[in-house]
């Protein structure tokens, strides 16, 4: 079964096509980075017009590397959400009306699922069941996953998930963006210990982030250095200090919560978890801890149309989805409320 995925949840227009028995078969994505760089931040209705730009021929151009002509798909899989409810609403239109006029069946993912599948992807792809870290732009969850769909929520954020922190942080300093990748570049070149920031919740006992507080102790570093702000090596110092705090905390508490559930397997998704320093931190304690590590191919990270595809095909081979009569999104989500397909 050939499997058409299409995301458009935020600022990224992924298109991908998925074979159950031959594997990805081709994918592009569009960044948006670039045009909503200059506002430091998603401007929801220009996402939402440059998805629409963007969609046609992103899906012409994937049918065309992948020698598979549209007519030929066998179903079309979109994020449905969550995300921003008018980007959602360009790629669940269009691949609506793409799978009704061809008479093929269409199926909404949901977005997250797609990210934490996204490993499976991988050459060594993990064995259920696992423990899951969530984290990107707008969510930091750890998840039980015992299976497709079955899935329960061990901790969440309480306030800014990490990807905010860092994109926040970065907008603070003065820096590009997104922040994650922003900042990583400038820790490359700072100092350890000359700035110590919180860690927010990370001695508590609790699976539950926040971040806030320290999106507030970068606030109060920067105020202090004056008007002349900092200078270039103090500003690659804090840049390390922010990236060390974050990454500590969700590698300490991902391998806590895997070390609790008895499963030895942690996956990890989602865009910062391409951060290097995540990675590193992660192997050091997976190695300790004996327990298996697994992300998804680094291509994978940051949002795509692959995942989307993959997720909508073990959902379609289960017997979910069918010719639309009509769509809808879900901005607000929760991956928890989910059921096993079939």
């Amino acid at each position: 079964m050939r499997v058409l995925g299409i995301e458009t949840s935020c600022d990224e227009t992924g298109v991908a096509l998925y074979d159950t028995e031959a594997g990805l078969l081709g994918q592009a994505l569009h960044s948006q980075v670039a045009m909503h760089e200059r506002y430091g931040g998603v401007v929801p209705e220009l996402a939402s017009r440059d998805h629409i730009r963007r969609l046609p021929r992103l899906v012409r151009q994937v049918c065309d590397e992948a020698g598979v002509p549209l007519a030929s798909v066998d179903a079309i899989a979109y994020t449905a959400g969550p995300g921003l409810a008018g980007a959602l609403l360009v790629g669940a239109a269009f691949g609506c009306a793409a799978a009704f006029a061809l008479g093929r069946p269409a199926i909404g993912v949901h977005h997250l699922e797609g990210h934490l599948l996204s490993p499976l992807l991988a050459d060594d792809p993990p064995a259920f069941p696992f423990v899951a870290l969530l984290c990107s732009g707008g969510h930091t969850q750890l998840m039980h996953v015992e299976a497709v769909g079955c899935y329960r929520l061990l901790g969440d954020t309480l306030d800014d998930a990490a990807g905010e922190a860092f994109d926040k942080s970065a907008k603070l300093m003065g820096l590009g963006y997104p922040g994650g990748p922003a900042i990583s570049r400038l820790a490359e070149s700072g100092r350890p210990g000359v700035f110590r920031l919180p860690r927010p919740m990370l001695r508590s006992d609790d699976p539950d982030f926040s971040f806030s507080g320290l999106k507030t102790a970068v606030l109060n570093q920067v105020r202090r250095a004056g008007p002349d702000g900092l200078d270039d090596q103090a500003r690659a110092d804090l840049a390390r200090e922010i990236e060390e705090a974050i990454t500590e905390v969700l590698a300490t508490k991902a391998a806590d919560a895997v070390e609790a559930s008895g499963t030895g397997r942690l996956v990890i998704a989602g865009g910062v978890s391409a951060n290097r320093r995540l990675r590193e931190r992660l192997a050091v304690r997976a190695a300790a801890g004996s327990f298996e590590i697994h992300f998804p191919p680094l291509a994978l990270c940051t949002d795509n149309g692959a995942m989307i595809a993959f997720a909508g095909a073990l959902r379609l081979a289960a017997g979910e989805g069918a010719i639309p009569a009509g769509f809808e999104v879900r901005p607000r989500w929760p991956l928890a409320s989910l059921d096993a397909p079939g």
